[in-house]
This record gives C-alpha cells, structure tokens and sequence, in this order.
C-alpha cells in the first residue's frame, strides 16, 4: 500500500517557490552563456585558440558541481535565502572580473565566483530545496526547476549577440553583472522561505531506511555508479550547447544564426523536459534516465550527418527534445533509492559528477577542435562515451528490476 496521498504537503506556495527558483536560474544561468556566444571574439582578443575560452565554460560547470557539495551543506544551516542571495552577488562579481581582459581574469572569474560561489550556491542547492517542497508531483517539479539553464538559452544568446557585436564582450558582462543583481537577489530575498519539515523516519514519504541496501548494493556503491552513469552521459550533453554558435561560423554560418539555433535546441530542451518530468512521475528516475540518453545518442549522431544550416536547425530541435530529461531524473532516482533525509548531500554530490562531465565534454570539444581542425571527432568521442553510459545505465535498471520482482 503506497502512502497516503491526502496527506500531501504541496500547495500553491509549493509553485511559487519552484516558479521563482526557475527564475533565479534563468538569470544565473545567462553568465556562463555570454562565453558560449563571444567565445571566438574572447579566443581573438586574449591571442588563444579556443580552448581557453572554453575552459572558462567548463570551469562553470566544475565550479558549480563543487560549490554545490558545500553550498548545499551550508543551506542546510544558515538557510536556502542566505545562500541564493550570496550566491547571486558571487555571480555579479565573477562577470565584472571576467571582463577585465586578461586569460587569468576569464577563468578565476567564471571558474571561481560564477561557478564555485555563484552557480554553485544556486543551482545544487535550489533542486534539493525545491524538491522538499513536492511529494506527488516532485519529479515534475525538478524538471522545472532545472529547466533554468534551458530559458536562459532561450531567452539570453540573441541578445547577448547583439551586445557582444555593438559594445563588446566586456561591457556585456558589466551590463549583465548589474541585472544579475538587480532580479536575482531581490527574488531570492522576497520569496524564497524555510521548505517544509523533512519528514519523520518511518513515515510513508520518508523514504528507504537510512544504511538498508540500495540496487542490492551499499548506499554509497550504488550512488557512486549513478554518479559515474551521469558524468558520462554529461559528457556529449555539453558538447552541443557550448560550441554551438561556433560550429556555425565554422560552417560559414553567421553567428547571429548560429545564436538563434541555440535558442531553438534549448527552447526545445525546456518544452520536452516537462515532458520528461511527467513521464519520470510514472515510470521512475532510472527508467527516464536510459529513454533520454538514447535519445541523445541520436541526437549527437545528428550533428555528425548534418552541416546545412536548415538541417542543423532541426538537429538541434531534435537533440534539445532528447537530452533535456536526464539530469532532473537523476535527482527523481535519488530521491526514489535513498532516504530523504540525505538528499541535502546526496543530490549535490551526484549534481557535481553532472556538472564535472559538463566541464569535462565542453573542454574536450575545443580541445578536440583545435588539435583536429574540426567538430566531427568530438561528435564522435561523445556519442562513444555516451554509449558506454547507456550500458552502465542498463545494468543498474537491471538491478533495480531484479529488486522489484523479488519485492
């Protein structure tokens, strides 16, 4: 007998946290994508190749990936608002110092101050926080939560195009570093409360018994192997989304074009991921996981057929309608296979090998680009490693219906 779903703590306030959480994020969010839209601009004006500037990408990623682990341990104590305003202010401060012009200001900027304290206090924290505030529909919630990233791509690269082509990437990180603190840290301050009560140990929305074996495994084995699986698929999923705008003008494509697309594939991104969201509340996290990662091996194979600008169009469509649901139904499986009361930690460490992979396949991509003189080699190393994930995903899927059928 399942719990007692009258007994449900969502309520509109519930939305309205997860709605301004989705906020917030979306602005964050638009920092890291200034370097995305600029990155052949910022790659001429520092005398680099592009693995610099990408390199600034990736540290986001990384930065946040491990921020989280400590943010989110420290929300726990000071409060969710506290963290989200600082982390707000550390994104501003991380742009203003970016743009000052040296190799050296580009990565501790981003890497520092918009990933490690920025992002970092942001994002990981906000999905575990969110997701005390849902029971029935949690999966949905997450979803939208983490959709953050997608409307920042969807609202944020024209217009950032734009800016970088009449005023310079600089001064369109000082403009941006202003309107992070003018929305985000007002949103963080007036609407963002203390989450419910975590509930009691033995109740039904509780979860499993804290230290009882997880996929037959040790809780900590078992999220060690859903951390790796989400690296992995991490991997190519940043591939795309960060060189972009490049790719294009590889192809003799404007940038502006190129911008567009990639409001097109997160657009896209963010539409299918409340589709995700409602199929994980269904079927679970681990099944969602291994439907989205299939889709995205499509996806990335795509890229590699496909070199006109309407094709790429609707590659890219197709690639944001795949990918979108994988990170949020990692967190829907976390919160399914370990008790509740350990997702304040156990989401951000699995949200840092997420974020790791993330910086790991955005480096790789301009690496891979410079060492080969084109994008199709790093398509390939993400849809291989992307494969190697689908496997490790399969195994563990196995293993939890295994646990199913002898339950």
């Amino acid at each position: 007998m399942g719990p007692d779903r009258s007994a449900s703590i969502e309520s509109r306030a519930s939305w309205v946290v997860a709605v301004t959480a989705v906020a917030i994020l979306s602005v964050a969010f638009g920092a890291p994508l200034i370097v995305v839209v600029a990155l052949k601009p910022i790659a001429a004006d520092l005398g680099e190749a592009r693995a610099v500037p990408a390199l600034a990408s990736s540290l986001v990623y990384l930065g946040a990936g491990a921020g989280g682990i400590l943010m989110g341990w420290l929300s726990g104590r000071i409060g969710t608002r506290s963290v989200a305003v600082a982390g707000a202010a550390m994104v501003s401060a991380g742009l203003v110092l970016a743009s000052g012009g040296a190799a050296w200001q580009l990565l501790v900027g981003y890497g520092l101050l918009v990933g490690f304290l920025g992002n970092g206090a942001l994002f990981p924290p906000m999905m575990a926080y969110v997701s005390q505030w849902f029971d029935r529909r949690r999966g949905t919630a997450l979803a939208l939560v983490s959709s953050g990233q997608y409307i920042a791509g969807a609202l944020w690269p024209a217009l950032l195009e734009r800016a970088v082509a009449g005023i310079g990437w600089q001064r369109t990180m000082q403009v941006y570093a202003a309107f992070v603190l003018a929305v985000a840290v007002p949103l963080a301050l007036l609407v963002l409360r203390p989450a419910p009560a975590l509930p009691p140990p033995g109740s039904p929305w509780a979860g499993p018994r804290a230290g009882a074996p997880v996929l037959g495994m040790h809780p900590n084995l078992a999220l060690a192997l859903l951390a790796i699986a989400s690296f992995l698929c991490c991997v190519p999923m940043a591939m795309p989304a960060a060189h972009l705008v490049a790719f294009c003008t590889d192809l003799g494509i404007a940038a502006s074009r190129g911008a567009m697309m990639l409001s097109v594939l997160l657009v896209s991104a963010f539409l299918a991921r409340q589709f995700w969201g409602w199929v994980s509340d269904r079927i679970g996290g681990l099944p969602t996981v291994l439907l989205g990662s299939m889709a995205q091996v499509v996806g990335m194979a795509g890229f590699l057929m496909t070199q006109d600008e309407a094709g790429l169009f609707f590659v890219a469509a197709a690639y944001g309608l795949g990918f979108s649901g994988i990170v949020p139904a990692y967190m829907l499986a976390v919160r399914e296979l370990f008790p509740a009361r350990e997702a304040a930690w156990r989401m951000p460490m699995l949200l840092f090998l997420s974020l790791s992979g993330m910086a790991f396949g955005a480096w790789l991509a301009g690496a891979l680009h410079d060492r080969f003189g084109n994008y199709a080699v790093a398509w390939e190393a993400g849809i291989l490693v992307n494969l190697v994930q689908l496997a490790l995903v399969g195994l563990l899927l196995r293993r939890q219906g295994r646990r199913a059928g002898a339950a």
